[in-house]
Formats: C-alpha cells, sequence, structure tokens
C-alpha cells in the first residue's frame, strides 16, 4: 500500500515564523474583542453580533479584528501547508482560504444593524453577510486539518489537543445554529428577545483557540 504523503513530509518543512504569526494574530483579535466590550457596552452582547462592533465609535478596532483573524488564517496555511498534501489535505487548505476571504470580506464592509429590515440592506452589509456565510468554510476546514495531521506520525504529540480544538469548535457552531433556529421569530427579525450574542462570540472564540492551539503545535512540532 501507498504510504500516505502527509505522514513522509519532513517536519522541518512547517514554517515557524508563519505560525508564531497566525497564533500572534488570533490572540490580538481575542483581545480586540474582549476591548470593544468594555468600549462599546451599548452593544449588548446578549443579542447584538460581534460584527455590529464595527458601527461604533471605536469601529476601527472591530475592522482590525477581523483583518487580524483573517491573517491568523492565511498565516496557519503558509505554515502547515507543507504537511497536507493529501486531496483532502488540499481541500481543508482551500476552506481555509475561503474562510480568510470571509473575514477580510467582513472587516473591509460594514455591516448593517441587525434590526434592519431586509428590504434596507445596503450592498455593504449584503457583502458582508456573504462574507460571513464564507467563513462557514471554517467549520469543515478544522474538521479536515486536525484529522490528517492528527493521523500524521510526526504530530503524535499534538493528536489530542488538535482533536479536542476541533471537536469544540464543531461543537460551538452547531450550537449556535441550533439555538439561532430555536428562539428566532417566524418573521426573521432579531430583537432583545433574540438571544444569539453570546452564542456568536462563544462560536468565533472557539475557531480562534482552534487556530492558536494549531499553530502552537505546529511550532511545537517544529522544535
Amino acid at each position: 500500500m501507498t504510504k500516505d504523503t502527509a505522514t513522509t513530509t519532513p517536519v522541518t518543512a512547517i514554517s515557524e515564523t508563519a505560525a508564531r504569526v497566525s497564533f500572534a494574530a488570533a490572540a490580538a483579535f481575542a483581545v480586540l474583542l474582549a476591548a470593544l466590550h468594555i468600549l462599546e457596552p451599548e452593544f449588548d452582547p446578549s443579542w447584538r453580533f460581534i460584527s455590529e462592533y464595527e458601527l461604533g465609535r471605536y469601529g476601527w478596532m472591530m475592522v482590525l479584528a477581523f483583518l487580524s483573524l483573517a491573517v491568523s488564517y492565511v498565516a496557519l496555511f503558509i505554515a502547515i501547508k507543507s504537511q497536507l498534501l493529501t486531496i483532502a489535505g488540499r481541500i481543508g487548505l482551500v476552506l481555509l482560504l475561503i474562510s480568510a476571504l470571509g473575514l477580510a470580506m467582513g472587516g473591509i464592509f460594514t455591516t448593517d444593524p441587525i434590526t434592519i429590515s431586509p428590504d434596507a440592506a445596503t450592498t455593504s452589509g449584503t457583502l458582508h453577510n456573504i462574507g460571513g456565510t464564507l467563513g462557514l468554510a471554517m467549520t469543515f476546514a478544522a474538521v479536515i486539518i486536525s484529522w490528517i495531521l492528527a493521523r500524521n506520525p510526526a504530530w503524535s504529540v499534538a493528536r489530542g489537543p488538535l482533536l479536542w480544538a476541533a471537536g469544540i469548535a464543531v461543537a460551538c457552531t452547531i450550537a449556535f445554529i441550533v439555538i439561532t433556529i430555536m428562539v428566532l421569530p417566524g418573521n426573521g427579525e432579531f430583537g432583545p428577545d433574540v438571544l444569539v450574542g453570546w452564542p456568536n462570540r462563544v462560536e468565533i472564540l472557539a475557531y480562534t483557540a482552534w487556530l492558536m492551539v494549531v499553530a502552537r503545535q505546529a511550532i511545537r512540532v517544529r522544535g
């Protein structure tokens, strides 16, 4: 049987610099998002999406946060692409880049308020939402990438953290979708009674944590 090419690639091919950039950029996103909860308290985190911080006085910080997370995705792609040489691995990498594109769109195009009616949506808001949809590719990217790396003998030391981080992130995404479906009224309008804010935050932070875990393990394996 032909040996899996992903297991034959030397770990020295991992870009440690890119992995460190990915870790730092993901951490920067988390710090910026936490700061915005203090600087813009008018956006109730129980029902407002994190994208709406772009509409406040410190909107530039949310833009920077989204772009930082996009940089983290791209840097991780550079760091571990040499370890994902199978077809499935390449698919995972493409999904990672699609997610990065979605985050970049989220930063470049300002969202509309969550309470706006669909008829009043702006072009910028629509493009922002498209970016959010593209970001869902991260769910599949995390599963594929973590599974392949966990099967690589060179990454055996990282198997547990990789699978746990991916599993938690996917579980948070499923929980967010289920909660949104359960609490969203039939008219599809968001409001103070539609408590989707915290699930939204937990989901994005779960993927931020996944990025940091993979980047950290890449540095560890490389070392």
